[in-house]
């Protein structure tokens, strides 16, 4: 137990989230309980986790949360670990809203340039009805940038898809690739904008799009003669298409071929986004906790095949492969994670804002400025 290393979880301690600052203590070694100084608080050492408060061992619980993030049926892990149904579904939710909080606090914590990005829909079968997931993609680093789920592929659900990308990124340089719905260029150009300054102007500021922004189109429709693609530019310049492809994923054509990949990962790990499967998910709340626990540790945990690196050992041009993840080709983290180091991860809270004070100032304040 280190206590340098862990911060007081109390939203109304004045040393929240802070670590190293010498106020928190060991409480218990052998409940393994920590006890800070500033507001005399006991915590857990668990607390804060997607393991807190749970009766079965960490271990356990690891491995069925990492089962379930690869695709293994719940029935399958009720019968391999006689486990009840309802225990796993309730680790399965857990699980997909810490991993929901960590990809909001480490992915969409500080936006980047992002180059390219690719969106697409799936959908997939519930209990009362289709359900409609939304995804995107940033082609450079393979980093899933968030989803979104909808019993209708209407305007709002992408919208909260674009949310997520315009949280992500800079005013830089971007071109978005998306199939032919409508909604994406609509939600795009709302999306995309930024507020004109106005100096002692009253009112609600103008919105000014962002400048160069690209959107293209991939259209395809399956013919009896075979498939037929139609690439359309909808907005931006075929030379700033060009140079965004160049840096994004070393030239070539404009397609969805990247966001489509990761389609087929999240269909082979959620049965019930399968074509042609008898799988139903029960509530769109379990369909986007698992999106996200599916999603996180594609992130995070899975190195992918096309961001590993070469190392050249000695001068005979020997060389090893260094994996990588898209979450260390975008330099959010500098190792691969385990699925126990995610579920296990903490999140610190904002820091403390004293309350701001109303009324005169006390007498003895005015004194000394007086003075």
């Amino acid at each position: 137990m280190n206590p340098q290393a862990v911060f007081c979880p109390n939203h109304a301690c004045p040393a929240r989230g802070k670590t190293g600052e010498g106020n928190i203590r060991i409480h218990s070694r052998k409940e393994r309980r920590y006890r800070c100084r500033c507001c005399r608080k006991t915590f857990s050492h668990s607390y804060g986790t997607a393991v807190y408060g749970l009766k079965h061992a960490q271990a356990l619980v690891v491995l069925v949360v990492t089962l379930l993030a690869h695709g293994c049926p719940v029935q399958a892990i009720v019968a391999a670990f006689r486990l009840d149904e309802r225990t796993v579904r309730q680790w399965l939710l857990r699980a997909g809203e810490h991993s929901q909080a960590v990809h909001d606090g480490v992915v969409l914590a500080e936006p980047r340039d992002l180059h390219q990005v690719q969106a697409d829909e799936i959908k997939g079968k519930s209990q009362r009805g289709p359900l409609w997931l939304a995804l995107a993609l940033e082609v450079r680093t393979r980093l899933w940038l968030g989803g979104a789920v909808s019993p209708r592929r209407d305007l709002a659900l992408i919208q909260s898809l674009v949310a997520s990308i315009r949280q992500a990124a800079l005013p830089r340089p971007l071109l978005l690739a998306v199939d032919g719905l409508s909604s994406y260029v609509t939600a795009f150009q709302q999306a995309f904008r930024a507020p004109l300054p106005r100096h002692g102007a009253c009112g609600r500021p103008r919105l000014v799009a962002w400048p160069d922004i690209a959107i293209i189109q991939v259209v395809k429709r399956r013919l009896e003669s075979g498939l037929e693609i139609e690439r359309r530019i909808v907005q931006g310049c075929p030379q700033m298409i060009a140079r965004l492809l160049v840096a994004s994923q070393g030239g070539g054509v404009f397609n969805t071929a990247y966001i489509e990949r990761l389609n087929a990962t999240f269909r082979q790990r959620l049965a019930c986004l399968a074509r042609r499967s008898r799988a139903l998910c029960r509530s769109p709340q379990t369909l986007q906790a698992a999106m996200f626990l599916v999603g996180t540790v594609y992130n995070f945990c899975s190195p992918h095949q096309s961001l590993r690196l070469p190392l050249y050992i000695g001068h005979r041009g020997r060389r090893h492969w260094v994996q990588r993840t898209p979450a260390m080709a975008a330099g959010l983290t500098d190792h691969c994670w385990s699925v126990e180091e995610l579920l296990t991860y903490k999140l610190p809270p904002p820091p403390w804002v004293p309350p701001k004070r109303r009324g005169r100032p006390p007498k003895a304040h005015v004194l000394e400025a007086v003075a």
